[in-house]
């Protein structure tokens, strides 16, 4: 299943790097941007897949922004961070955090479970991530 992918992150090198992998995956990156009113612009379009960094360019704006694009827009949203602690329990929507620094094999891992939810099925992720109220209640207790 190929998706249209959104890359929410303020260092170009690391989204540069996240498109490679996603189009090595063979989804579609629609848009790289670096704030949330970009993102929110290019989700318009349609997203299926949002990988989003906590803290970007007009400041610790990730969190609400995953709320935004899951809920509005129908994103499965991976939040991929240097702090993941800044997501406290109360978030509902994305469905997990991957802490950074990643391997290219626990991205592609995040990413083929994100797929899983959207296709209804559980896949395992990582077990470096941190799986939120976004994931589906039979996969709650597998990763971590």
């Amino acid at each position: 299943m190929s998706l249209r992918a959104l890359i929410v992150e303020d260092e170009a090198l690391i989204a540069l790097d996240l498109a490679y992998s996603l189009e090595a995956l063979g989804h579609e990156v629609i848009a790289m941007t670096a704030d949330s009113g970009e993102a929110i612009a290019a989700a318009r379009d349609g997203v299926d897949l949002a990988l989003v960094d906590l803290n970007l360019r007009d400041g610790p704006t990730g969190p609400a922004l995953g709320e935004t694009l899951a809920r509005v827009h129908g994103a499965t949203v991976v939040y991929l961070t240097a702090n993941p602690r800044q997501i406290g329990p109360g978030v509902h929507g994305p469905v997990g955090i991957l802490p950074k620094p990643y391997t290219e094999s626990t991205l592609n891992q995040a990413v083929r479970f994100a797929v899983s939810l959207r296709q209804g099925q559980a896949a395992l992720p990582p077990v470096e991530m941190r799986l939120l109220a976004g994931a589906a209640p039979a996969v709650q207790g597998a990763g971590g």
